[in-house]
């Protein structure tokens, strides 16, 4: 499933904010581009580089590198589907600090689980999984206009958000659970993924403004 947009409502003000950050990591990638695997090395986030007190600014950076062409295009297709209306209701400010934040606590949550790691960790899912979890609780009754696969066919749908979210976030659940049950070494960082929308869900509210509802 591929969601686009939501389809019950359109945010008030126009998203720059949703839109400079989809425009920073496709910069970044250029640089990656650029800049080859020393440019993602240096930046990219290892856990055990952060447990032995080194390039804490990787905490940060990494959010903004990915692997490729598919990787980026998939989160900032995603971002672009549950981030305006965010946006819209926390106010620009305290959105990118909230985005920010799922960020952060999504590579903790990952060097949480595998602190030992010297692999590379990298991408803007775990803040955009923030987002989602801050979606869900602000509008579990919108339909997200989405595109369904079913073998080699595609067609547009509405399901619901609570739905298309909430089977997501199962999946990187069992996924995690699959994932230290094969001893993982490397791959997807599922946990990211599930620490940054816990805390979406968690403190998404508390970001909201009082003339964003």
């Amino acid at each position: 499933m591929i969601p686009l947009s939501d389809a019950d409502r359109r945010p008030v003000n126009f998203p720059i904010t949703t839109l400079l950050l989809i425009v920073a990591n496709f910069i970044v990638f250029f640089f990656e581009l650029t800049g080859g695997d020393a440019f993602i090395t240096r930046w990219s986030m290892v856990p055990a580089n952060i447990t032995a007190g080194k390039d804490w600014i990787t905490l940060f950076t990494a959010m903004f590198l990915h692997e490729g062409w598919e990787h980026i295009l998939g989160n900032m297709v995603f971002l672009w589907a549950f981030g305006p209306e965010v946006e819209d209701i926390m106010g620009r400010g305290k959105y990118l600090a909230f985005y920010l934040l799922g960020g952060l606590i999504a590579n903790l949550a990952q060097i949480a689980i595998i602190p030992g790691s010297t692999d590379l960790n990298l991408g803007a899912s775990g803040a955009i999984a923030a987002v989602m979890g801050a979606f869900l609780l602000a509008f579990p009754g919108d339909r997200i206009k989405t595109i369904l696969f079913i073998g080699n066919f595609g067609r547009v749908t509405f399901v619901p958000s609570v739905l298309l979210i909430g089977v997501w976030f199962v999946l990187q659940v069992f996924s995690q659970v699959g994932s230290i049950a094969a001893v993982q070494s490397g791959g997807v960082a599922y946990m990211a993924h599930i620490g940054g929308f816990i805390y979406g869900a968690i403190a998404g509210r508390w970001f909201e403004s009082a003339e964003g509802r």
